[in-house]
């Protein structure tokens, strides 16, 4: 029996994807989202998504508001960080080894594939410059490269840290400067094989004391044995003087990103949830993050939601799991997340900014936008509000996909757009 070649698998995909249940076209957002029953099947329903060139248009953002694009040709634009003196660095690359495992895993990186850059990633450091102010970054500069998959990005007393794919490194870092002196320092290992999923968010804590890494799954929900399992689907605690590291929080299946809420010093992140179970389960989620506490992954879902596929189950941790705080909706991927600032005005004043970058799992596309979620007494209140839309425009085409999003303090958002390889800023109008 021959085996099935990519494009037959590929049109297998189409044809059961069709056969699927289209979803809503909304979906319930907020810490009390109705969840429907699960939903298996041979494959998940999937969607292509069609690229296409920005050419003269732009993303779409709010009245008083204005979008620019502040870097181009980018290799695979990740995460950003706005520097004291209001430099850019921007991370590029693109990682991940993980073997495909079953036929389903061949034809989703098939769909994957189509709605993803066909560039070389960077494995770089970027740096942008505004040096008078104007809003056009005239200086765009390789601060470091030869980096392994570069993601997250951190900044505090001298040094600034960049999670790659496999470690955990820093950099002296001198105001000013566009270049790094020399190679980095290693801080730690961080857990490399496999990686199914590959992204190292990380941040830090206002006295530079200690760095958050967050750490994905090497799977959907187990199919590759508990044992690979082991150090991942969790935060890091690690001490930035000797890297020494614990878990911090763990039932995360994919916290793609991380931030410290200004007012409190609160631990947040955005969790990219397990597919399978239909196009509007499991919720994507926005969170705080306790330490010591457990979020359900790979047991349950949403607290106490069981997943039936896991085995062994384990009905203790199922009891301790977390009800995350904010449901984002399912499939969204969010990549990006950052409390904003007064600077960005009255009514995006309080509450975090999130890059979507878009399902490829769902009938009806989801995400391909940033998004605020309002905050009320330190906690999400509220539906989302749309702040950067048209990614995907009405024509289906998708012209770009936001990964990271930053606040620049002095009143703009930077999105990273890793389909455009685009860095674009948002500020309010004067």
């Amino acid at each position: 029996m021959k085996p099935l070649h990519a494009f037959s698998l590929l049109g297998v995909a189409l044809l059961l994807s069709a056969c699927g249940g289209d979803g809503e076209p909304t979906q319930a957002h907020g810490p009390d989202p109705k969840l429907p029953e699960p939903q298996r099947g041979l494959l998940p329903s999937m969607k292509i998504a069609q690229p296409a060139a920005w050419g003269e248009l732009k993303p779409t953002v709010p009245e008083g508001f204005s979008v620019t694009a502040i870097a181009t040709g980018l290799k695979i634009p990740r995460q950003s960080l706005v520097l004291p003196n209001g430099d850019i660095l921007v991370a590029e690359g693109r990682g991940g080894s993980a073997a495909k495992l079953k036929p389903k895993d061949v034809i989703a990186s098939q769909i994957k594939a189509k709605g993803n850059t066909q560039v070389k990633g960077g494995n770089r450091l970027t740096l942008l410059r505004d040096a008078d102010g104007d809003g056009n970054y005239e200086v765009q500069a390789v601060f470091a490269d030869n980096l392994n998959a570069p993601y997250g990005l951190a900044y505090a007393n001298g040094k600034l840290y960049v999670a790659n794919q496999d470690a955990l490194v820093r950099f002296d870092y001198k105001e000013g400067q566009t270049q790094a002196d020399g190679p980095p320092t290693k801080v730690t290992d961080l857990p490399a094989e496999i990686n199914h999923h590959w992204t190292k968010a990380l941040t830090i804590s206002p006295d530079g004391r200690f760095l958050y890494v967050g750490i994905g799954s090497n799977s959907n929900i187990t199919e590759r044995g508990l044992e690979v399992e082991i150090d991942r689907a969790m935060v890091w605690q690690v001490d930035a003087e000797t890297g020494a590291h614990r878990p911090y929080a763990t039932g995360l299946r994919n916290p793609t990103a991380l931030t410290i809420q200004p007012q409190t010093g609160q631990l947040w992140t955005v969790v990219n949830e397990r597919d399978e179970l239909g196009p509007d389960l499991v919720p994507d989620y926005l969170t705080s993050v306790r330490e010591g506490g457990f979020y359900g992954w790979p047991y349950s879902y949403w607290g106490q939601h069981v997943d039936e596929r896991v085995r062994p189950q384990n009905p203790d941790k199922v009891a301790a799991a977390i009800k995350p705080d904010y449901s984002l909706g399912s499939h969204v991927a969010a990549l990006g997340v950052d409390f904003s600032t007064s600077a960005m005005g009255e009514r995006f004043a309080d509450g975090v900014f999130v890059g979507e970058h878009g399902s490829w799992n769902r009938p009806n596309p989801v995400g391909y936008k940033v998004i605020f979620v309002p905050f009320s007494n330190g906690k999400p209140a509220g539906e989302p509000i749309d702040f950067a839309t048209g990614f995907r425009g009405e024509d289906g085409k998708t012209r770009g996909r936001p990964v990271g999003v930053t606040v620049d303090p002095r009143g703009a958002l930077i999105i990273a757009d890793d389909l455009a390889n685009t860095v674009w800023r948002v500020t309010r109008n004067r």
